[in-house]
């Protein structure tokens, strides 16, 4: 399993820009999409919805060829300065392996921001472009409607990585670390491992884990697989956001402390990030500053 390495970085989005929007993943809600959609042109950005973006199959957004066709077409239009995921749900390990590639490579980087599910397209970005993408929030989710997550967005997607905070952050294991951010949602992170396109391990980095709805011992097997397949080894610390749905927070973060405390690397709970409001932007392949004890996470 390689190491992480620094990547690439990835352009801004001003007035006027145009933002596309992809389904990668699960069905998309038609209402919550337009709600999302109406928060990006507040925003001043011109935004275009792909075509399938809207399709139903089952548990998800289309086929996955048309899923996969709609990815492509939106990262190889010169005129997209960035692309969002509509929703998570299921459905992108599924599709990344019938995207174009060669054309995608052959286009100009741009941000990808997405979220949950979307955790596997952001390690196939990493690995195929060598870039850098954002876990974030989705226009068609709840959260996309809260000010604070909005507003972390809009300046990420405008001005680059910012200084992030945990205010009711909790210092599992203290101390500071600086390294490459990798991770994502906890369990498509352990259930890529063995794919040609599993997350890169954590050697040398700022390893962020989050989940939603996995109860406690669910969560246990994920960390277990994920620590005994070496992904951890070398990382430099840890940075946990939000578990919702995951059963009370002290039984979350005592599995956590058990788990990874051993580590011996500094551990921040709490990071308003992943699934919970507010929902954080996090600059994931971006070189970043961790300290447990203030509970911030910051560009380095």
């Amino acid at each position: 399993m390689s190491t992480v390495g620094r990547v690439s970085a990835v352009g801004t989005v001003g007035p006027g820009d145009l933002v596309a929007i992809v389904a990668p993943s699960g069905p998309v809600d038609p209402d919550a999409l337009a709600a999302g959609v109406d928060v990006l042109r507040s925003w001043q950005w011109r935004v275009t919805v792909l075509p399938h973006v809207l399709d139903r199959r089952g548990y998800l957004a289309g086929a996955d060829a048309e899923r996969a066709a709609d990815f492509t077409a939106a990262w190889t239009d010169p005129k997209v300065r960035a692309v969002l995921c509509a929703r998570g749900g299921y459905g992108a390990q599924r599709m990344v392996d019938l995207v174009d590639w060669t054309a995608v490579r052959a286009a100009e980087p741009k941000p990808l921001v997405g979220a949950s599910d979307i955790t596997a397209l952001h390690d196939v970005i990493r690995q195929r472009l060598g870039i850098g993408t954002y876990f974030g929030p989705m226009p068609a989710s709840a959260a996309f409607r809260d000010p604070v997550t909005a507003e972390c967005l809009r300046r990420t997607l405008t001005e680059g990585p910012q200084p992030l905070a945990a205010p009711e952050g909790i210092a599992l294991v203290g101390g500071g670390a600086t390294g490459t951010l990798v991770g994502g949602t906890l369990t498509l992170l352990a259930s890529g491992l063995g794919t040609p396109t599993a997350s890169p391990a954590a050697a040398g980095a700022i390893a962020f884990l989050e989940d939603v709805n996995e109860v406690p011992y669910r969560l246990d097997r994920c960390l277990t697989q994920l620590l005994r397949a070496g992904w951890f080894a070398g990382v430099r610390g840890v940075v946990l956001g939000s578990f919702a749905g995951c059963g009370p927070d002290e039984a979350v973060r005592a599995l956590m402390t058990e788990r990874l405390g051993p580590l011996d690397v500094p551990i921040l709970w709490g990071l308003p990030a992943g699934h919970g409001r507010p929902q954080l932007t996090l600059p994931l392949g971006a070189r970043v500053r961790l300290d447990a004890d203030a509970g911030t996470l910051e560009p380095a």
